[in-house]
């Protein structure tokens, strides 16, 4: 929309979005100078506390990488090395225009707090898993239950932070423990965010049992809660259709996915299928960028040059992809698109940049192509999230950029002597 206004109410929701001409007068309005105004992007999978794991093994594959890089790594973790690289991660990605991220890791309640700090919004799921030492996964799922029932399902200034549940794979925890979260989720109307079909490796046993993942999730009731599916790289046109038909909404990360040569999801079918698809980045130690606007780059990318086809996927479709569809795939309606109503999320980009030479007088779709193919998130100047001011001239407003890479360094620097 050239020309356009955004007017942002008290309540830090939109008011206004249209043509200036039309805009009624209004304090709150926002009128890009020479720039361009987007929605905030929405990372639909994370794992960002792991800043301090970053370029840990980074030439394994994926099932090496969790067993002899990552797990063993995590366990030595204290609830302030989260909160430090959560804290560290909410500030990366805010200055990308990442304003809402949906994270599953540990120690909620610090990841939270992190956030808040930032000014940033999180959808924040406890990690469940089963595994040899760790804590019995019913308590966790207790413990997730409790919180949402306390405290709802979203708290914070203007709703910042959302609460789900995340058991980590089928792979890593008994069928009853899904059908179980399944269940409580189903009760409560809470996001199940959950790891699928991301490697050959970890569907061996599975297909063997249940014939797909998908399938699994489906015989357990999982497919019936408000799910998003992170990864879903080997999925058959079988899987494709149970995913469509419930409405399961899939995270796409395929800079993770090709770094840890996990394979390539199949984004153009699952899209023409109608499954709700958007973007995550994985987490800063198996991507390692925290950056949605290049995930929506080499996911397009990825997409034509594996179809052969340039009209695949235009730059449009990739920025609707880490914006009003990565909502979708989180089953939120209130983000991702500048809309009366919703919350007013918004980026900034400055066209005072090579990327837009050319200016800003030309067709619509050579405009975002540039954004998308170009600029990307070099062109963030500032992001507000509920019309609040977060990031500033490419800075965070809030929160010490500096001091926050200080506590990292230190716990990256405690846990790499404690290996």
């Amino acid at each position: 929309m050239r020309d356009g206004v955004l007017d942002i109410g008290a309540d830090g929701r939109i008011l206004y979005v249209g043509p200036a001409e039309d805009a009624p007068e209004w304090a709150g309005a926002l009128r890009p100078v020479d720039g361009i105004l987007m929605p905030g992007l929405i990372n639909a999978h994370a794992h960002s506390p792991m800043t301090a794991l970053r370029g840990r093994g980074g030439n394994l594959a994926l099932g090496d990488w969790l067993r002899q890089a990552m797990w063993p790594a995590e366990a030595l973790m204290t609830p302030a090395d989260i909160r430090a690289g959560m804290l560290l991660g909410s500030i990366e990605m805010l200055r990308g225009g990442i304003t809402t991220t949906s994270e599953m890791y540990f120690h909620v309640e610090q990841q939270a707090e992190a956030i808040l700090q930032t000014g940033g919004r999180g959808i924040l799921a406890e990690a469940v898993l089963d595994l040899p030492g760790g804590e019995d996964w019913r308590k966790v799922v207790e413990r997730i239950t409790t919180r949402i029932d306390s405290e709802g399902l979203r708290s914070g200034p203007d709703e910042r932070i959302e609460y789900a549940y995340g058991p980590h794979s089928a792979y890593v925890l008994p069928p009853e423990a899904l059908r179980l979260v399944g269940e409580l989720a189903r009760a409560r109307g809470a996001l199940v965010h959950i790891h699928v079909a991301e490697s050959v490796e970890e569907d061996v046993e599975l297909l063997e049992r249940f014939g797909s993942v998908p399938s699994l999730l489906k015989e357990t009731g999982l497919l019936e809660a408000r799910l998003t599916a992170a990864h879903a790289v080997h999925v058959s046109p079988a899987d494709i259709k149970l995913l469509a038909e419930a409405g399961t909404g899939v995270a796409h990360c395929p800079t993770s996915n090709a770094k840890l040569a996990s394979g390539i999801m199949p984004l153009p079918a699952l899209m023409q299928a109608g499954v709700p698809v958007g973007l995550g980045t994985d987490g800063p130690a198996s991507n390692d960028r925290l950056d949605l606007l290049d995930e929506a780059r080499t996911a397009a990318l990825i997409a034509r040059v594996t179809r052969q086809d340039v009209g695949v996927m235009t730059a449009a479709d990739a920025l609707l992809l880490a914006t009003r569809y990565g909502a979708e795939a989180l089953g939120r309606d209130d983000i991702g698109v500048l809309e009366t109503g919703r919350w007013a999320d918004v980026v900034t980009v400055s066209v005072d940049t090579p990327a837009f030479a050319t200016g800003l007088d030309m067709p619509d779709d050579e405009l975002i192509g540039n954004l998308v193919w170009a600029a990307g998130s070099r062109g963030v100047v500032d992001v507000r999230v509920a019309g609040e001011l977060v990031v500033a001239e490419g800075e965070t407003v809030r929160s010490d950029r500096h001091r926050a890479q200080a506590e990292v360094r230190a716990s990256a620097v405690r846990l790499r002597s404690r290996r």
